[in-house]
């Protein structure tokens, strides 16, 4: 992997992921990002859109003995996308899938809660929102963000992300009104894989772009 198709770290993913959407003229009025990863870039994608930046909340709902493999994924508002595919293949029963949905749903509730404090939730009726993220692998969890924020009324949605396989760049294009992603290599490991430094983000750090922190 050539030096040019890896990222330094999210902000450096997010300076290229907001000057690709400056020069595709993408016109938003909000910026939502998937916490906690996706709070570095979205602080320089709203910032260079000139946009209000806030929190989307989904959670991956993980394979049996493989909690990084996603099966699914679960918004704040309880709503679901599941990979019907992966679920038979794996044979997964259909009490973990609900138990883990019931479990997740509560724990995307409750990130929400904290990263917006006394907020309420942004009003996206009728609004073209921007939805980033790290990285999409699986897609599971964007897809499940998305389908959040067109719950709630959205116009347009574009989601952005850095890298992501191209099979998933194709069934993120079939929800999302756009979607800008800077690299599709065919072969995918990790979304880390494609950063020089990747450490995980703590809460802590990642409210702080709420703020208009870095």
């Amino acid at each position: 992997m050539s030096t040019n198709d890896r990222f330094v770290d999210r902000t450096d993913a997010g300076e290229r992921l907001a000057a690709e959407l400056v020069d595709r003229g993408v016109d938003a009025d909000l910026v939502l990002a998937i916490p906690r990863g996706g709070l570095p870039l979205g602080r320089a994608v709203a910032d260079a859109l000139d946009t209000p930046l806030d929190v989307v909340v989904a959670s991956k709902i993980g394979a049996p003995g493989n909690p990084e493999y996603a099966i699914g994924a679960v918004a704040s508002d309880g709503s679901a996308w599941l990979d019907d595919d992966a679920i038979d293949r794996l044979g997964v029963s259909d009490a973990y899938v609900s138990r883990e949905r019931e479990h997740e749903t509560e724990a995307a509730r409750e990130k929400a809660s904290r990263y917006r404090g006394d907020r309420d939730a942004p009003d996206t009726t009728g609004k073209t929102v921007v939805v980033v993220d790290d990285g999409a692998a699986t897609g599971s969890t964007a897809l499940a963000a998305i389908r959040l924020v067109r719950a709630g009324g959205a116009d347009r949605i574009v989601l952005a992300v850095p890298v992501a396989p191209p099979e998933t760049a194709t069934d993120l294009e079939a929800v999302a009104d756009a979607v800008v992603v800077l690299r599709t290599p065919s072969t995918f490991g990790a979304v880390g894989a494609f950063y020089d430094r990747f450490e995980q983000v703590s809460d802590e750090e990642a409210m702080t772009y709420l703020d208009g922190g870095s």
